[in-house]
């Protein structure tokens, strides 16, 4: 069974940046298109980024332009480039496959100060 574990998350001023980094302990070619997905506190998790396998990419409207996701397939690795920072966008950041989920990790928190 492929795990998941996120890094990368921390205490950061808004306007900031952050790099969050998600290690599989398998083939992420093989989940196919990945996503990463938050929760804020008191809220459902939602998911914010997807990337395909090809490297198509889409993104939530409240991070389009600030965000962006990528991948290294050979690698096993995921990444998300947060610019722009805003206190909304704290919350504990996870990632996963969007058709193919795998268990969760325990996800890296993200907390922007205003």
């Amino acid at each position: 069974q492929v795990q998941l574990v996120e890094s990368g998350g921390g205490l950061v001023q808004a306007g900031g940046s952050l790099r969050l980094s998600c290690a599989a302990s398998g083939s992420i070619f093989s989940i196919g298109t990945m996503g990463w997905y938050r929760q804020a506190p008191g809220k459902q998790r939602e998911l914010v980024a997807t990337i395909t396998t090809a490297g198509s990419i889409n993104y939530a409207d409240s991070v389009k332009g600030r965000f962006t996701i990528s991948r290294h397939n050979a690698e096993n690795t995921v990444y998300l480039q947060m610019n722009s920072l805003k206190p909304e966008d704290t919350g504990v950041y996870y990632c996963n496959g969007v058709i193919k989920p795998r268990p969760w990790g325990q996800g890296t928190q993200v907390t922007v100060s205003s």
